[in-house]
């Protein structure tokens, strides 16, 4: 069976440090922030500046991915993100919580608790 924390990282690698229209520093910067609303606050010490027309939006993917709306993603397209932009915003949110998720998960399986 293939190791689940060694896929995990190569998703996380793969969305963040992939050419596309956003930069890797931002994608970087949405992940951290999104993994630490996931629990793992040491990772925003490596988050950098998230435009303030995206902080709303990628909180709202790490916590409530649910409640995300066309209203939201209309607010990101009239501040000029592009669908590929919004789109890679928010796969770094999901990948940021997600792994933060993860890790929590394997490590109550160790008996590290969270």
């Amino acid at each position: 069976m293939a190791d689940p924390e060694a896929l995990a990282r190569e998703v996380e690698r793969a969305v963040l440090t992939s050419p596309g229209a956003t930069s890797e520093a931002l994608r970087r910067a949405v992940a951290a922030r999104s993994a630490a609303l996931g629990g793992r606050p040491a990772a925003a010490a490596g988050g950098g500046e998230i435009p303030s027309a995206l902080t709303s939006y990628v909180d709202k993917v790490a916590c409530h991915a649910y409640q995300v709306t066309d209203e939201d993603l209309a607010a990101l397209s009239r501040a000029g993100y592009s669908e590929d932009a919004v789109f890679e915003v928010t796969l770094a949110a999901a990948v940021g919580a997600g792994l933060a998720r993860l890790e929590r998960g394997l490590a109550a399986l160790r008996g590290g608790g969270s």
